[in-house]
């Protein structure tokens, strides 16, 4: 017979005793949380010991002249913290409502300061009231709560969101400044590039599937060994940057150095390219398709996408 937890047995402890416990587990001890929270140490000790005896059990042991969570504690905070940056985002979103007429758009930061921002100046929306927000980061928004916002993200993460679109299938190819091919005319040669300063870009563990300079090599039919970059990105924008002042040729995605060769501050290496395993994504919530403007923004973004496609 399966045993049920009666609802008597999952009441919530105070929310101060919560956060208290939040704050010293993130903060490592009584005086940080206490600074965090802006109360005194003693409040911090006081609504502890409220929660141990709410639950019934050691929380916090004295590890010599400190205070340690144990090892249940610490699994416990973990969800805690889970609960405080929930409640965090329930505020931003209402913060969000409130501001009404304006435009959040969240993206990976090289997808906004390299394509998007560039092309915004010709997005033209009906009512002229509220602004466009930009917030770069790499860090994916709950799909739970996304309030009036549209995601640009990359790959099988889109699909974590309630409603999604490709926006286009990105291509890379070797790019470097007019200094960087003056210094080096033969970079224009595959093989001869290879033995060059060259740049890197990596996207972390997350991603093993994004081109490198070795899948670039391999497909031009060129096989130079070890590719050891005198730099390595994990922001693509910060690659292209350190391409543009001539440090080395950089294997570029032609959304982001789009601007950068038209301006002729890049010069594109090579007709060969090669395409990214997956597509860039606009991403948004149930309620987002509602405000006219979030319906304008979408339909002008994947026009523009489809330009560039």
């Amino acid at each position: 017979m399966t045993n049920k937890v009666k609802s008597a047995d999952l009441s919530l402890p105070p929310l101060r005793a919560l956060q208290a416990f939040e704050a010293f587990g993130r903060t490592g001890s009584v005086n940080g949380a206490a600074q965090s929270l802006n109360v005194t140490p003693g409040a911090v000790s006081q609504q502890l010991k409220a929660l141990e005896d709410f639950v019934g059990m050691t929380l916090i042991l004295k590890d010599g002249r400190r205070a340690v969570l144990t090892p249940e504690a610490e699994a416990y905070h973990a969800l805690v913290e889970q609960g405080f940056e929930k409640l965090a985002a329930a505020q931003a979103y209402l913060a969000q409502q409130k501001e009404g007429s304006d435009l959040i758009i969240s993206g990976l930061p090289t997808v906004l300061l390299k394509w998007l921002n560039p092309l915004l100046h010709r997005f033209q929306p009906s009512s002229g009231d509220g602004a466009i927000k930009l917030e770069a980061t790499h860090n994916e928004p709950d799909p739970d709560l996304p309030g009036q916002m549209f995601r640009l993200t990359y790959g099988a993460v889109s699909q974590n969101f309630p409603h999604s679109r490709p926006l286009f299938t990105d291509r890379c190819f070797p790019v470097c400044s007019p200094e960087y091919l003056e210094r080096y005319p033969q970079a224009r040669d595959p093989v001869e590039l290879a033995g060059l300063p060259l740049i890197g870009i990596d996207w972390g563990a997350s991603y093993p599937t994004v081109p490198g300079w070795e899948d670039w090599f391999a497909a031009s039919g060129i096989t130079p060994g070890e590719i050891k970059p005198i730099e390595v990105h994990s922001l693509s924008g910060l690659a292209l940057e350190s391409a543009v002042a001539g440090k080395g040729a950089v294997l570029a995605q032609a959304s982001f150095a789009k601007l950068d060769l038209e301006l002729g501050r890049l010069i594109r290496l090579s007709d060969d390219d090669l395409p990214m395993p997956e597509p860039y994504y606009a991403c948004w919530g149930q309620r987002m398709a509602e405000r006219p403007i979030s319906k304008e923004f979408l339909d002008w973004l994947l026009v523009e996408a489809r330009a560039f496609g």
